[in-house]
């Protein structure tokens, strides 16, 4: 029972056909024959090398009780981290990826399929090797599995990086009116996630038309739900990132930006977001994207600024 509930490795030979059905599977019971901790699932989705794990294994220190990671690499890429670092042993069977196109978007549905196997995890967030944590552990948990509502970032852009990318193939069952961008930074709940891997006819739809210029990771979860689950998204990010370069890739930061002052205004950037049916001042969790040079600086102010 113990290794249906949470599988001791994550090393398997599904395909991803195979993945997606298992992961799918819902208990009609609601109650749990034992006491369930909700956990949340850091899925990392990466190019390769982890550079700021050290930050992150920081951030997880004397939370394992309550967080489970997940780490998308290339397939031949081995993750070089310590026996008693959390990232060990926390890489999912891969495929490649290139950028731009659908094969990224079967990344991201593979890390959630993989962390749905594990019964405890009830909050999903999608990070890259270039993000940071910006709150500390009990702060972010707390922040995620007490909300009553996702963070997918959706929205209408009418413009021809947005609408624009839009293909009149996918009619009659995605309509312009449907049609949603959105960061593909997001955090969702257990069963968002489920409804996500479980969808065939809607996901085929976009790996037919949704070709470049049109990016799948952009498009397809933000309309997905937009059209079907809509009431349970909180339509806006957690994840801070800097576009204001204007070019197709967002700002990165390194050694020299980082300072007390800089975190700061990034979690207190001056906007409210709704939270629940409150205003709140904290609007994001984590930021990107930050290079290997930013390390050091941010794990001498990490107590004084994150509290961790």
């Amino acid at each position: 029972m113990q290794a249906f509930l949470h599988p001791p490795n994550l090393s398997h030979t599904l395909s991803d056909d195979e993945l997606f059905w298992r992961a799918s599977l819902v208990p009609k019971k609601l109650d749990y024959p034992y006491r369930r901790i909700p956990k949340v699932a850091f899925m990392f989705l990466t190019r390769g090398p982890l550079p700021l794990f050290p930050l992150w294994e920081k951030f997880f220190h004397g939370h394992a009780p309550l967080f489970n990671i997940y780490v998308h690499t290339p397939p031949r890429y081995i993750l070089n981290v310590s026996t008693s670092s959390p990232f060990y042993g926390r890489q999912i069977p891969s495929q490649d990826v290139s950028w731009g196109t659908v094969s990224l978007a079967d990344a991201e549905r593979r890390l959630l399929a993989n962390a749905l196997l594990d019964f405890s995890n009830e909050r999903f967030v999608l990070l890259s090797e270039s993000c940071i944590p910006i709150y500390n552990f009990p702060t972010v948990y707390r922040y995620l599995t007490d909300s009553a509502h996702s963070f997918v970032e959706s929205y209408d852009d009418p413009s021809r990086y947005g609408r624009g990318r839009y293909s009149r193939n996918m009619l009659p069952d995605i309509q312009l009116k449907h049609w949603r961008k959105g960061s593909q930074w997001f955090e969702l709940n257990r069963a968002l996630a489920v409804y996500i891997i479980s969808d065939t006819y809607y996901y085929t739809l976009f790996r037919k038309y949704c070709k470049p210029a049109c990016y799948p990771d952009e498009h397809y979860i933000p309309t997905f739900l937009n059209m079907f689950h809509g009431s349970h998204n909180s339509n806006r990010t957690v994840t801070w990132v800097d576009w204001s370069m204007l070019g197709p890739h967002p700002a990165t930061y390194g050694r020299a930006n980082i300072t007390v002052g800089f975190i700061q205004a990034i979690r207190k950037n001056g906007s409210l977001c709704r939270y629940n049916s409150e205003m709140t001042s904290i609007c994001y969790l984590f930021a990107r994207k930050f290079d290997q040079s930013a390390l050091e600086p941010l794990l001498n102010l990490s107590s004084e600024v994150m509290n961790f």
